[in-house]
């Protein structure tokens, strides 16, 4: 695939290669990838193939050791650190296999923090977290601390953290991962359905076959090359 200079990317890579020090073998070896506003991309391959060292190096938080990474058509490596963050957090959300929200903060805080490191005022954090957090069918679930909340409801959560800046393109890291079988069903469904319904790019790395499946792309992680498989 040879899309890297299509203008409508959000993310993408080229020639992208990571070795660690005292490695031999790169963990990621020439690899080109993009992705555009609305596509659902699925990266699969085995525990320690790179998965998320390259969702790492495509969200600007790791530097290649060669190739070239765009977050909205901008080469990252050409700017300081504090542009990329600022660019990270304007196109991309996070979640990831643990939901790492705030234990002393209820889910509505939790949500609207995102907001309120940006200054927003106070009443439009929250007003933006509650329908987000209603979008996640957590409605009902403001004011409750994530200990008060089951697995897939501290999930959602995460999720809808990620999704209150609006961002361009969700990144998620096994997010279904740390969830029994039906759970992990409902949160990938409710992520590709937000994903259909807001027009937001979907990369997921997961180790579950099935769910990959059910993304427009899948690509598998082999010897430090990605092969798409569909």
């Amino acid at each position: 695939m040879n899309n890297f200079d299509h203008s409508d990317n959000i993310v993408a890579c080229q020639n992208l290669c990571k070795t660690y020090h005292g490695l031999e073998v790169a963990v990621l070896n020439n690899i080109d990838f993009a992705v555009k506003a609305g596509e659902q991309v699925a990266i699969v391959g085995a525990s320690g193939s790179g998965k998320s060292t390259l969702l790492h190096l495509l969200a600007g938080l790791d530097t290649p050791s060669s190739g070239e990474v765009r977050i909205l058509n901008r080469n990252i490596a050409q700017y300081v650190d504090a542009y990329i963050g600022t660019l990270r957090n304007q196109a991309l959300g996070f979640v990831y296999q643990f939901h790492h929200l705030m234990p002393e903060f209820t889910a509505l805080e939790n949500v609207a923090l995102p907001l309120l490191i940006r200054n927003n005022g106070q009443d439009q954090a929250y007003q933006q977290a509650t329908e987000m957090l209603t979008k996640v069918g957590l409605a009902h679930r403001l004011q409750h601390m994530p200990g008060e909340l089951s697995g897939g409801e501290r999930q959602r959560a995460a999720v809808a953290r990620a999704l209150v800046t609006n961002p361009k393109c969700l990144i998620a890291d096994e997010p279904t991962g740390n969830l029994d079988r039906t759970t992990a069903n409902h949160v990938f469904d409710m992520l590709l359905d937000i994903s259909q319904t807001r027009g937001v790019a979907l990369v997921v790395v997961t180790h579950d076959l099935e769910l990959a499946a059910k993304m427009q792309r899948q690509y598998r992680l082999i010897d430090g090359k990605l092969v798409q498989s569909n």
